[in-house]
């Protein structure tokens, strides 16, 4: 069916978001949305190499917005595939999470709780500022959206989500298809599975993940802002809920219509 106000809502602040991403990337603006970033993906690879047995030993982030976890154990391949689905995923997550202050919390405290984890695994200087400055900062929002004033976590959740996204597919694309070098996580890939797959060709598959986990993040969400979902429950909201994604009206989003 037709969208309502909140979706209407929505998809403004998710292209707004977006713009701002894409215009901010390489800038000192986006620094620490960077670095939040790369402690996403380091994370993904620790908590592969968990579920697969491994054991972390550090895990670190560094200035230049690049980023290593040490471990031993656990499936190489999954591990070394975690790091940029990883950050797609959660930016997924991030997004379908954006819609309520429930949720939303849900998510911030998610990332504190992860936040929290990596300290005890042999942080560097720069991974333990950035622990620092984002449990205190997401922990100041969730106050205020419970406290003072709301919406405010559910935007900065969207925020999170459209950044995640928006630097897996250009880094995969950058870093994994255009140059897939010795060292990167598609080249790893690569040597752990037989050489069986050019990095690139990994890369290409990384890149085609991340773009459908945005385009599914942002579907989810939509359904879970419908007038049909108010009184469901949340699985039953995505597969009960109808909705002409190709009929949107864009005018609408930016206020021309």
């Amino acid at each position: 069916g037709d969208l309502n106000e909140e979706q209407y809502a929505f998809l403004f602040l998710y292209v707004i978001f977006l713009f701002f991403a894409v215009g901010t990337k390489d800038t000192i603006i986006a620094r620490p949305i960077r670095l939040l970033t790369t402690f996403i993906h380091e994370f993904s690879h620790a908590l592969a190499c968990w579920l697969t047995g491994g054991e972390v030993r550090e895990i670190e982030v560094y200035s230049n917005a690049g980023g290593v976890t040490r471990y031993i154990g656990g499936c190489r391949c999954i591990i070394a595939s975690a790091g940029y689905l990883g950050e797609s995923f959660w930016g997924m997550v991030a997004v379908i999470l954006s819609g309520s202050r429930k949720t939303a919390t849900v998510a911030a405290g998610g990332l504190i709780l992860a936040l929290a984890t990596s300290l005890c695994y042999r942080p560097n200087r720069t991974l333990v500022y950035l622990t620092v400055f984002y449990i205190l900062l997401t922990s100041v929002f969730i106050v205020l959206e419970w406290y003072v004033f709301t919406p405010l976590l559910t935007y900065i959740i969207l925020y999170f989500g459209v950044f995640f996204g928006y630097l897996a597919i250009t880094d995969i694309a950058d870093h994994q298809v255009a140059r897939a070098r010795q060292g990167s996580d598609a080249y790893h890939l690569y040597e752990e599975s037989g050489r069986c797959c050019p990095p690139r060709c990994i890369g290409f598959w990384w890149l085609i993940n991340a773009i459908i986990m945005q385009v599914v993040g942002v579907m989810i969400a939509i359904m879970q802002l419908s007038d049909e979902c108010k009184d469901d429950d949340w699985f039953g909201c995505i597969f009960d809920t109808h909705i002409d994604f190709f009929n949107i009206d864009w005018n609408r989003i930016f206020g021309f219509g």
